[in-house]
């Protein structure tokens, strides 16, 4: 499986961007995918998943509210609609797969990793 993140840039804080994850390799709709991020100087976590089919969904805290997850099966496509954006915010995004029904959290459940991209939210 090839994961391909997009979408990453600058934006002012409260601004919003939308980050893009195509997958290619297997049947897109038989995996579970997730975004993950990780701040400068500080460990990878967890941002939000979605189970293969889309109907079940769920957010780390600090994102509750504010980015929706959401995929298009059909183009093979996960999105991360990120809203009222912090510098908080400001890391490398990941999506992550991997072949499942549900949805998971950690890290170690993910096999398959995207490059990442960049996204800085100024004060």
């Amino acid at each position: 499986v090839q994961l391909q993140a997009s979408g990453g840039g600058l934006v002012q804080t409260g601004g919003s961007l939308r980050l893009s994850c195509a997958g290619s390799g297997l049947t897109f709709s038989s995996l579970v995918m997730g975004w993950f991020r990780q701040a400068p100087g500080k460990e990878r976590e967890f941002v939000a998943t979605i189970s293969c089919g889309g109907r079940s969904t769920y957010y780390a805290d600090s994102v509750k509210g504010r980015f929706t997850i959401s995929r298009d099966n059909a183009k093979n496509t996960v999105l991360l609609q990120m809203n009222a954006l912090k510098p908080d915010d400001t890391a490398v995004y990941y999506c992550a797969a991997v072949t499942g029904d549900c949805y998971y959290i950690r890290q170690r459940q993910y096999i398959y990793w995207g490059q990442g991209t960049l996204v800085t939210v100024s004060s």
